[in-house]
């Protein structure tokens, strides 16, 4: 069955991973203790009073997903259930209203199916990015929550994250930063946490590292996260994952760590140290924008950790990607039943 939806007139595969307006997002409004039905707009300003206070004091969270083309035609959402469920993790954590799971979901496919002209066709590489976005709107000077806010979904079709696409990458240890705070919002997908990453990104960035890996804020000893993503080791048949409160739960980890385990791998979800990581034979940065970046090398002060040759994925993080990207856009059976589908 081909796709009886007339694509945009795009490069689909040349797309950067960057935004471009797409005809429609949806809007919710939280007042008067509940949320709006929502509505379509196809206005991509956002009009805002100027005490907000998520201008102010950083009270908004989101979301990062995708939709595919699969194989036979049809227009799929990637687990947007579990990223309901992160967002409501994160409204609590900073006090904001949780929004339903359900009503999410219907809005994610709701807003998908709007821009279908924008899902990039099946073959080209590129998806259709979906940034859900809360924000406390009501006007308020004082320190405390809001009293309204907003949730905005809005899609955008981009190519892949990196553009040398599925190569290791070099990532260098940066102690000189941290991301996050013990006993923090470590864990809440906030935009205060990226901000935090930003000067070490950039440092990483400025000596020619396109990833940085953080370490815990209180010991500098254990693995905390890369600046864009999740990390995964593999030593012999196990995956290997960090455990700790100051990380983001990521879905794309999650969702590995379930094909793993079908594969007959070890799951081994634990304190990982900086020194442990020299005897591992893979590593993998793995979130929704790249999916897994294999890393070839980490610099950690003195010492490169290098895995495999440095120069290709190793066998292991390229079979787990492979099936992970089979299952998202339908090239093979959704045997976890994670594929939502929208009608178009």
């Amino acid at each position: 069955m081909s796709s009886a939806v007339k694509k945009a007139d795009l490069d689909w595969g040349n797309l950067p991973f960057g935004y471009m307006k797409t005809d429609f997002n949806i809007r919710f409004y939280f007042k008067d203790g509940k949320w709006s039905e929502g509505e379509l707009s196809s206005d991509e300003n956002v009009p805002i009073n100027i005490a907000a206070p998520c201008l102010h004091y950083g009270q908004q969270a989101f979301e990062g997903m995708k939709a595919f083309e699969t194989a036979d035609g049809r227009i799929v959402c990637f687990r947007p259930d579990e990223n309901a469920k992160r967002l409501q993790a994160s409204a609590r954590r900073i006090y904001m209203p949780e929004f339903p799971v359900d009503k999410f979901v219907e809005a994610t496919k709701k807003v998908v199916a709007a821009n279908a002209r924008f899902v990039p066709p099946y073959g080209t590489g590129a998806s259709l990015y979906i940034r859900p976005v809360m924000i406390g709107v009501g006007g308020k000077v004082g320190l405390g929550p809001a009293s309204e806010y907003m949730l905005i979904i809005f899609v955008t079709p981009v190519g892949p994250y990196y553009k040398g696409g599925f190569k290791p990458v070099k990532a260098l240890v940066v102690e000189q930063f941290d991301r996050a705070a013990p006993l923090g919002v470590g864990d809440c997908k906030v935009g205060g946490n990226y901000a935090a990453g930003l000067r070490g990104g950039e440092y990483g960035h400025d000596q020619g590292y396109p990833v940085v890996l953080y370490l815990d804020p209180k010991e500098k000893t254990y693995i905390d996260e890369f600046s864009t993503s999740n990390f995964i080791g593999v030593k012999g048949n196990s995956y290997i994952t960090p455990d700790s409160e100051t990380i983001l739960p990521s879905i794309t980890n999650k969702s590995l760590t379930d094909i793993a385990a079908h594969l007959g791998m070890k799951i081994e979800k634990r304190s990982v140290t900086i020194h442990e990581v020299e005897s591992f034979d893979e590593v993998g940065a793995v979130g929704t924008a790249a999916v897994v970046t294999p890393i070839g090398s980490i610099d950690y002060r003195e010492k490169k950790f290098v895995f495999g040759d440095g120069a290709n994925p190793g066998p292991v993080i390229s079979k787990l990607y492979e099936n992970y990207v089979g299952i998202q856009t339908g090239q093979l059976p959704d045997i976890f039943n994670w594929l939502v589908d929208v009608d178009k």
